[in-house]
This record gives structure tokens, sequence and C-alpha cells, in this order.
């Protein structure tokens, strides 16, 4: 996977389902590349929001990047439908995978790509076996389920260890956060080593989209020293 960094990634999560497709056309138009699509159970987090049905509609409301987060009990049961609804990267949880390896093949031999996300409470050091294994780490920055949360501050202090290890094993995976990302914290988000920043709330609350895509673009581009 090939991207200019940083890169943002409106969580649907939060957009007005009745105008889901003149949101998704909003933020392409302003520039962004990918859409977050947080597929949740009711099992593993305390909530339901969608399934493949809608990330299909996502993309056919155009040429998304679809980051599909499996938040799901037993996700290698799914990954099939979603990649035939169009997902382009399937993140699963290392807490519901007894068999992360085998999940993430499964998931690769799809052609996309694949990522592993670790939940606030679980420690990096769960997932450094797989690293060389994934396109992708997500950090959970608050506890999945339910959009609007604050951000855990100890997500800095994991952010650092993941991007060590990235650096030590000399690899190239994405550092993703997802959770409580704003204009008040994504540039020192960025300078703790995020490459991907999920917003929802933060994106599709705003009084005007595209000039807050802006503004956290810009804002993630000075935390990782790209702007003065």
């Amino acid at each position: 996977m090939r991207f200019d960094i940083p890169i943002l990634a409106p969580s649907i999560l939060a957009a007005d389902y009745t105008r889901l497709g003149e949101e998704i056309t909003t933020c392409l138009n302003s520039g962004i590349e990918w859409i977050h699509c947080d597929i949740m159970d009711g099992h593993f987090v305390p909530n339901i929001s969608y399934g493949p049905t809608i990330v299909k509609a996502a993309s056919r409301s155009g040429d998304a990047f679809l980051d599909v987060h499996l938040m799901i009990e037993n996700p290698g049961h799914y990954i099939q439908p979603f990649v035939d609804a169009g997902a382009n990267l399937i993140t699963v949880h290392q807490e519901t995978c007894p068999h992360l390896h085998r999940t993430i093949q499964q998931i690769k031999q799809h052609d996309i790509g694949a990522g592993v996300a670790i939940n606030p409470a679980t420690p990096v050091q769960q997932i450094i076996p797989i690293l060389e294994y994934v396109d992708l780490v997500l950090i959970m920055s608050v506890n999945p389920g339910f959009g609007g949360q604050s951000f855990i501050e100890s997500t800095y202090q994991k952010l650092e260890e993941v991007v060590a290890e990235r650096s030590r094993k000399q690899l190239n995976f994405l550092i993703e956060v997802d959770g409580g990302v704003g204009p008040d914290n994504i540039q020192k988000v960025a300078r703790a080593g995020a490459d991907v920043f999920v917003a929802g709330s933060a994106v599709f609350k705003a009084d005007d989209i595209s000039k807050r895509i802006n503004k956290l673009i810009d804002s993630a581009k000075k935390g990782k020293g790209m702007m003065a």
C-alpha cells in the first residue's frame, strides 16, 4: 500500500446514513482517499453498527479506499462478505483471534491489506509476533463501541512503542489511531508517530465538513514536521 502520509480516514459511523453517499462524496472532493468503516457486533463491543451492505454502499459512493475495522467476534467467518462488499483493507482485533496469524493470512489471500488492532488495555507486546505480517497496526485510543469518546492519554506511549518496533525490525506497516481524534489533539498524535487518523464526529458533526477536513490534515502535517 502506497499513500501520502498523513492519511485522514473519516469514520462513517458518525455520518448521516440518509445522506451517506453525499457525505462520502464531500469527503472525497476535499482530498480524502480513505473511508473508515467500523463494524460492531454487540458482543465484542457493546453496540451494533452495520454490516457489508453499508460497506457496499460506501464502495458505490466513489473511488475511496475502504478501511474496514472488524470489532466483532469470530472475524474469520466474515472476511469473505466484506471482501465482496469492496473492502480494501480489513483489520481484526488481537483480542478476538486465538489464531491471529491464520486470520491475517486469510485476509491476505484476497489480495487486500490486513491489519491488527489492539484495545486500550492490551499491551503492544501482544502483537509483536505478528508485526512482520501486517500492513497496518491500529491503536484504539478509546474503548471501542461508541463514537464521541475522549482520547485516552496512554495511547501516546503505545504509539511510541509501535514506532520503535517498526524501526527496530525495519518494517513498513502503517500506524493508525482510532478514537477521540480531533482538532485539539491530532497534531500531537501525529508527532507521536501515527500515520492514519480515524475521525468520526470530528468530521461529520462539523458545520463545514470540507473546512474541518482541511484543518485536520494541516494539523497532522504540522505534527509530522511537514509544515511550518
